[in-house]
């Protein structure tokens, strides 16, 4: 007798998770069910259910959850950890990643050293330049979704990197989420910027979009990138987002690339 394959749609359907989901447009209710289930679980991280750092619960947990294979549950977590949102640890399980894990500091810096790897060079030595509090200018307030004349934290740091200096960035970032962030706990923080967002403003960033071109150095990037007036620098305007795809960080970064490189994997 020939038989035919259930269909995989209706255990997500019959779920109240996928009732949700569905109402969320997060993910199309003709998607693998795979990708529903990675859906459902990202659900869960923009909720906060787990938190940056902590474990979520095992596969066969999350299989009985949602009334789907094993095999269903890995593949959905497996891309997660494809994009850093999650992170497997042998012997111990599945956790959600932090900006803290030396795996994800560098996931938006995609500049790298032409003598080595990215990191190699030992951790960046990170100097505030300045930081106030004012208002968004057009360009800022479109970039981030705020109002013109919303209030705004600006930020200009320089990025070292085996004593020399690669990276000035400019920052701007939403007054209202990083209320208390200051130039000090800028400057005493030790870790990634976005780790200090994530512990102690509880904003996490997940993805970013990226603008490059190439521009000749000014007087700005003469005194602090060190180099000789109209050198060549790559020019990186970032949009970061949170888990509800929220703007949240403006960041234009002007690199060196005299010793360094941008390397980007496609695919």
């Amino acid at each position: 007798m020939q038989t035919f394959p259930e269909p995989v749609i209706e255990p997500i359907l019959a779920m109240p998770e996928a009732a949700y989901l569905q109402a969320s447009s997060a993910t199309p209710a003709f998607s693998p069910l795979y990708q529903q289930i990675k859906g459902l679980i990202l659900n869960s991280l923009r909720a906060g259910e787990w938190k940056p750092g902590e474990m979520i619960p095992s596969e066969v947990e999350l299989a009985g959850r949602f009334h789907v294979s094993q095999g269903t549950v890995r593949k959905a977590i497996d891309e997660l950890a494809a994009e850093n949102l999650l992170l497997r640890r042998q012997g111990k399980g599945t956790f959600v990643a932090t900006h803290a894990e030396q795996q994800v500091q560098f996931r938006f810096l995609k500049l790298v050293p032409d003598s080595g790897t990215r990191g190699s060079e030992g951790p960046a030595q990170r100097d505030i330049i300045e930081c106030k509090r004012g208002r968004a200018t057009a360009d800022v307030a479109r970039a981030l979704a705020l109002r013109n004349g919303d209030m705004v934290l600006q930020a200009r740091r320089l990025l070292s990197f085996g004593g020399a200096p690669i990276i000035l960035e400019d920052i701007w970032l939403p007054a209202a989420p990083f209320k208390g962030l200051t130039a000090e706990q800028l400057a005493n923080y030790q870790g990634p910027m976005y780790a200090l967002f994530e512990t102690e403003f509880n904003v996490r960033m997940v993805r970013a979009e990226e603008k490059i071109r190439a521009i000749p150095a000014t007087e700005l990037h003469v005194a602090h990138l060190k180099v000789p007036l109209g050198t060549p620098l790559l020019s990186v305007e970032r949009v970061a987002y949170t888990y509800r795809d929220e703007p949240m960080e403006l960041r234009r970064g002007y690199y060196r690339t005299d010793t360094h490189h941008y390397h980007n994997t496609l695919g």
